[in-house]
């Protein structure tokens, strides 16, 4: 410490550590001295998905520069005093994790900017009206509730640690603290992964098929051209005698020679070059016998240029696609590459499958998926988002979860082919291990998010350029409305397409054919934190649709009819109740919870279920208390059908006497089809003859 003239306590001295011994975790490396111009975050967090962040003293104003120094080193370092959380909002802690510090500072340098643009050079001259006119400065931003509440909740901790320390600069209080923040917030938004854009089944569809067939089709080519070029790039540079080496050189490149063939090449800066590396793993020869040969003879550096051939790598393609090889080849340039896109396959296989979160998938590690003696496989991991130390501080390292996710046979084969890809208890994404280039990073922890969210843009790209080559366009990945496919997403678009499918089956993966299988009960543990809340949104949001869009209809002169049309229209009566996102849980099951609500549109059945158990013909011993769309019965109380329903009914009629009378089909098959034509336009003209509307007391 040094002592400060002004008879106030010392401050830290430059020299010594930001943070204290006991703030570290066990293990943690070094940390920056209090005096540098950056301060690495990294060490403080145990995350292996969390961000890196670092603090850069050069973006305060000069002036700001060593109080808000100081006051970071307290909130790094000191706790809360519990004083200042009693009345406080449940989320405050005695201790913020390293994230939150990192951007409560950040929110610090913007009001150190702010204030130093309006001529204010310390945070002693900080009054009541400064802070009133900030936080009108904020709200000019146009940012969200929850942004402005966290800039609003950084700058309370601000003054607490100013106002309780040694050093007290005598910043004014600001005027939220004392009076609560919700009245200095916008209007409430909807925020966070519930209102987050699913992916459009035009991407995700295409998508999960090539990640599918990578983990299970390819996966064995690409790891075995791997090999083959880590073997070829270990050639020795130099080798004091390798004769046995130099016949099959000269046989090699004379072969080339006389055949016309094109020499081996690979593009490096922008330039061709002879592929040194290709030829001396091929040959057994080292790198510099290859050049010495090559350099010899006028006659390649000609050819290098006008015929530049590949580098296929010398494996054995196994994997097919309609019992045709996959690719002719994997080029000694594109292994690499292939090792990417194949740990970026794995990982949306297993984010969208399991509905873990992101930082979750990151988190696991190589034996996460032992096999059973019995039973489902099933996921160990940890949760980083909710996970809590006793006195609710959060814990950067997260938890065991308490329950694992069940893993269906897709999601084991992602893991397993990661368990080949990273050394035994490593990280699944270990950063290190998925760098796939000469030269790795001393990077410790997992991909970060960034890098995963640019490496599944590639793989889409990627997958579209193989679905051409191919002649599989439809297969394309095209770019989602929504923008980038991102990290976030796939849990949130696994909620969706469960809640729309009929059954509660992912229907995108069945698509393909290693898919058939009831993936609905892989995701069964409801009960489990997490994924079961995105499902009861999801849910709920469908039948609020439903019930709008059933509303609106009724309103314009739809008519109903069936055994359950009147009480469909009692639902529809109460849709006012749910007009505008539902976002929440406790929303979600305000809805889910109400049994005049459970209205299922059925799309397949041209009809809708009123939900009730006991008159359902479509469960009769399940102890799930949900339909079964995929199992609609004509005869059951509870369906009920709108104009539009028949409408589709005569169009599906139509279609199918159309075929039938095409002459293309045997005549068994065209009277089948007619004979259900002839059905469904029954079931039409009974709705027609015994439709209802609101307005009518009965049939």
């Amino acid at each position: 410490m040094t002592t400060q003239p002004d008879g106030l306590a010392p401050m830290p001295d430059p020299a010594m550590p930001f943070v204290v011994a006991d703030r570290l975790p066990q293990g943690a490396p070094a940390v920056a001295r209090y005096g540098d111009p950056v301060w690495c975050l990294h060490p403080l967090i145990e995350n292996p998905g969390a961000v890196r962040s670092r603090i850069y003293w050069a973006n305060f104003p000069d002036s700001f520069r060593e109080e808000c120094r100081y006051l970071a080193y307290r909130l790094i370092n000191d706790a809360l005093p519990s004083l200042f959380l009693a009345g406080r909002p449940a989320t405050w802690r005695e201790r913020v994790g390293a994230e939150a510090c990192y951007n409560s500072v950040l929110n610090w340098a913007e009001l150190a900017t702010w204030l130093h643009q309006n001529r204010i050079t310390t945070l002693r001259n900080l009054s009541e009206n400064n802070w009133l006119e900030y936080h009108q400065f904020v709200l000019t931003k146009g940012l969200s509730r929850s942004s402005v509440g966290h800039r609003l909740t950084s700058m309370q901790r601000l003054w607490i640690f100013d106002h309780t320390g040694t050093r007290p600069l005598g910043i004014a209080e600001p005027p939220w603290h004392r009076e609560g923040c919700d009245d200095y917030l916008p209007a409430a938004s909807s925020v966070a992964e519930n209102t987050t854009d699913p992916i459009s089944p035009a991407t995700m569809g295409p998508l999960l098929i090539w990640s599918l067939r990578m983990v299970e089709d390819f996966a064995d080519d690409i790891l075995n051209a791997w090999a083959e070029y880590t073997r070829m790039v270990q050639t020795p540079t130099h080798v004091d005698d390798n004769a046995a080496a130099r016949p099959k050189l000269e046989a090699y490149l004379q072969i080339l020679e006389l055949m016309r063939l094109p020499v081996p090449t690979v593009q490096r800066a922008g330039k061709t070059v002879f592929a040194v590396t290709y030829m001396a793993g091929l040959t057994g020869a080292s790198k510099s016998q290859v050049q010495h040969a090559l350099d010899a003879d006028i006659y390649w550096d000609k050819i290098k240029n006008a015929k530049p051939g590949p580098c296929p790598l010398p494996i054995r393609i196994t994997g097919k696609i309609d019992n045709k090889p996959w690719s002719e080849a994997i080029d000694f340039a594109e292994a690499p590459v292939m090792m990417r896109h194949l740990g970026t396959a794995a990982f949306i296989v297993i984010a969208y499958l399991t509905g873990m979160r992101p930082g979750e998938v990151l988190g696991l590690r190589a034996g996460c998926c032992p096999d059973p003696e019995t039973g489902r496989h099933v996921i160990h991991g940890h949760e980083f988002k909710n996970a809590r130390d006793e006195q609710g501080n959060h814990l950067s390292r997260g938890l065991p979860r308490a329950v694992p996710w069940v893993a269906i046979p897709p999601v084991v084969t992602a893991i397993r082919i990661l368990e080949r890809i990273v050394p035994s208890g490593s990280l699944l994404f270990d950063t290190h291990a998925h760098q796939f280039v000469a030269h790795r990073t001393s990077a410790k922890g997992s991909l970060t998010l960034y890098a995963l969210r640019c490496r599944v843009e590639d793989f889409a790209g990627w997958a579209s350029a193989l679905a051409e080559r191919l002649d599989r366009t439809h297969e394309t990945v095209p770019a989602d409305s929504a923008g980038l496919i991102g990290t976030a997403r796939f849990r949130r678009t696994l909620a969706w397409h469960i809640a729309r499918r009929p059954g509660g089956l992912v229907a995108l993966a069945i698509q393909y054919g290693h898919m058939r299988t009831a993936v609905s009960a892989g995701y069964a543990s409801r009960s489990r934190d997490g994924i079961h809340t995105l499902l009861d949104i999801e849910t709920a949001r469908v039948t609020a649709e439903t019930l709008t869009t059933l509303h609106d209809d009724l309103a314009s002169g739809t008519g109903v009819s069936g055994p359950a049309a009147h009480r469909l229209i009692q639902a529809a009566a109460q849709a006012s109740d749910f007009v505008g996102a539902i976002t929440t849980s406790r929303q979600a099951k305000a809805l889910l919870g109400n049994p005049l609500l459970t209205v299922h549109d059925n799309s397949q059945a041209f009809a809708m279920c009123v939900y009730n158990r006991d008159k359902a013909l479509c469960r009769r011993v399940e102890d799930d208390d949900s339909p079964r769309l995929d199992r609609c019965v004509a005869t059951c109380a509870n369906l009920a059908r709108t104009d539009r329903h028949a409408d589709q009914l005569a169009t599906q009629a139509q279609d199918l006497e159309r075929q039938a009378d095409s002459g293309s089909l045997p005549p068994p098959l065209a009277d089948r089809l007619r004979g259900q034509a002839t059905r469904l336009r029954e079931h039409a003209d009974h709705h027609h003859k015994h439709r209802i509307t609101p307005q009518e007391p009965s049939a």
